[in-house]
């Protein structure tokens, strides 16, 4: 090839490359000018709840939007750590204020394209083209996605930078700050804070979810140091912190309101590690007796109880019990059914569904037990649950409690730490044995109390039962 040659296509390359540079350039992920949307074509996150609530009404699983219609919103989760996959969170505001007109509300998006927080960063603002989509349930939150059955399916990768549009604001997201007991069904999808919150004591020699029975997720209990029910934070084993051991002190943490991967309880999901600042060492863990788990079962009764004499649905009384109503309406009452969450003949149970109350505390304490009178001394009993959401059963023990109802909160309580209760993540079927708890390290006059904690609320308000309690020992 001649000197002309070369020369002539060299100009032809350079010639081809100026114009691509000039004329196209490189594509930005999707437009990130202003986008004005039609007013008569933006509809509000109240209306999209509301078109569920009305396709439910009519005995429908999904609602499909047919019509040209836009949501605003801003993103709240980040797939930057790997604890969220597939998905965007968002939310209708930038802070938590709240109306009845317009409420502050959240939405899920599926998406089946990874790394979505290259493009959709925390704070950025998105324009939602509805026309076409699905609103439905995924995991028991509200979820925008593709399908026209009950199973919302993802969005795609060819087709979402047209759905989700890119504004040019990237927004400060300030979290709703309040204590569990206050959320309701429309935090879900929103991004919350919790103060004065630390990891349960039991689960301090636990990684966030890099342990090997973590399937999928690692769930571990959060508490408050306050009041109120605890809540499970819920990280993926995909997260690049799984492997991190979880902070040991106590503070606030920041994450997206949302439920667990079965639709059985609340969960908090953070974005990052970084979102958790527990940089106080003052833990606030309960007073607790732990003389571990007797190998033998003992021989002779000292109290017993299977609740077989009470009445269906009336509040449990005799047999020394105190049954005490701290907050609310509700109180422990026997109950029976052969349902599939059947009692063992008769059972106590303590339900806060449909109380209509804010707080619902009960206590159900045994009478007087002399430990000084025998050795040996071992407490039995077993639980179940009908879908605890949320609201949690306590085992504590009080050496100063004179008996009297006005005296109850004002004693000190302590917690019977060995023995098995069930637990959120429990089935809701079997009945769970406690374990024959060790109480021969006890001196002095006991009151062992069963206290639940949960409300009127939906959130919180799950059932407990309580069946079979022997206190023995050996002669």
């Amino acid at each position: 090839m001649n000197d002309i040659n070369r020369l002539l296509i060299l100009n032809i390359v350079i010639l081809f490359f100026s114009c691509v540079d000039e004329d196209y350039g490189i594509p930005s992920p999707n437009n990130t000018e202003n986008i004005v949307i039609p007013t008569n074509q933006l509809t509000t996150f109240k209306a999209i709840y509301e078109r569920y609530d009305q396709a439910i009404n009519k005995g429908n699983l999904i609602a499909v939007i047919e019509e040209d219609l836009y949501i605003e919103g801003y993103v709240i989760s980040s797939d930057q750590a790997g604890n969220f996959f597939k998905e965007l969170i968002i939310q209708n505001k930038t802070d938590a204020n709240n109306s009845d007109n317009d409420p502050r509300l959240g939405l899920k998006l599926k998406i089946n394209v990874g790394s979505l927080s290259d493009t959709y960063e925390f704070g950025r603002k998105v324009y939602v083209k509805l026309k076409g989509l699905t609103i439905g349930e995924s995991n028991g939150v509200l979820t925008i996605g593709r399908g026209e059955d009950a199973t919302i399916e993802h969005i795609q990768d060819f087709e979402y930078r047209n759905i989700v549009l890119r504004t040019s604001e990237i927004a400060t997201i300030t979290p709703k700050i309040s204590s569990l007991i206050h959320l309701t069904e429309d935090d879900e999808n929103t991004l919350i804070q919790l103060d004065n919150m630390q990891v349960n004591r039991f689960d301090l020699v636990l990684t966030y979810a890099g342990e090997s029975t973590d399937a999928f997720d690692g769930l571990r209990i959060l508490e408050s140091c306050e009041s109120g029910p605890p809540i499970l934070l819920q990280t993926s084993t995909f997260s690049d912190f799984k492997s991190l051991p979880v902070p040991q002190n106590k503070g606030s943490i920041r994450g997206v309101f949302s439920r667990d991967y079965r639709d059985d309880f609340y969960v908090l999901i953070v974005n990052s590690s970084s979102d958790i600042t527990f940089d106080s060492d003052e833990r606030c863990d309960p007073m607790e007796l732990d003389c571990g788990l007797a190998q033998a079962l003992r021989t002779t009764n000292l109290f017993y109880e299977d609740f077989e004499s009470q009445k269906n649905n009336k509040l449990i009384t005799g047999n020394g019990w105190t049954n005490y109503m701290e907050t609310g309406n509700e109180g422990w009452e026997a109950y029976s059914s052969t349902s599939t969450n059947a009692s063992l003949g008769r059972s106590a149970r303590f339900k806060s569904a449909s109380s209509g109350d804010d707080s619902n505390i009960g206590w159900l304490i045994t009478p007087a037990i002399n430990m000084d009178t025998q050795e040996g001394e071992t407490l039995r009993f077993k639980t179940s649950n009908s879908l605890a959401d949320s609201s949690y059963l306590e085992v504590l023990y009080s050496l100063d409690w004179d008996g009297t109802e006005e005296t109850i909160t004002a004693s000190s309580w302590s917690v019977l730490s060995a023995a098995y209760i069930v637990k959120d993540t429990d089935s809701f079927v079997p009945w769970f044995n406690s374990g024959n708890i060790n109480l021969s390290c006890v001196t002095g006059t006991i009151h062992i109390a069963f206290k639940y904690t949960g409300s009127g609320q939906e959130i919180f308000d799950g059932v407990y039962e309580l069946d079979d309690i022997s206190i023995d020992y050996m002669p």
